[in-house]
């Protein structure tokens, strides 16, 4: 099994709560920061999917704290494929989130699907962007879709 997606990220002055830490919906913005970063790496950055009137959609978060995150602190955050529809219509992505250390910070569970931006309805990518979800590293449990 292939390595997932990740990148390096900070956690910055606005990523924090009153208590001086990452705060929940930084985690929210990060994950989908990286997943667009893995698009974009695989050849569509987000004009391409202004050019297609094409968009991911987020349907469902489920987000989980196992330590906090401090001002400046680097962490990793991953991305893999955790679930995805026949038609690749839906798909379910699994961020996490680690410290330098390689332990687990948060992890991000998010239900996705795309948007026909033009119909305003949900729809299967084109090909080379199926191809994209399909090739993302896939979770251990990863789980067909219906």
């Amino acid at each position: 099994m292939s390595e997932p997606f990740s990148h390096t990220i900070y956690v910055g002055w606005g990523d924090l709560d009153a208590n001086g830490h990452m705060r929940n919906t930084a985690y929210l913005d990060r994950s989908a920061d990286v997943r667009m970063m893995y698009f974009a790496a695989r050849g569509f950055p987000m004009r391409e999917f202004e050019r297609l009137r094409l968009g991911p959609v987020v349907r469902r978060d489920e987000l989980e704290y196992y330590r906090e995150m401090r001002l400046l602190e680097s962490v990793r955050v991953t991305l893999a494929m955790a679930g995805l529809s026949a038609d690749n219509a839906r798909f379910r992505v699994r961020n996490e989130f680690f410290r330098e250390d390689g332990r687990v910070v948060a992890r991000v569970i998010s239900d996705c699907a795309w948007l026909d931006q033009e119909a305003r309805k949900l729809t299967a990518p084109p090909e080379q962007l199926a191809l994209c979800l399909k090739e993302l590293a896939r979770t251990e449990d990863f789980a067909e879709l219906p």
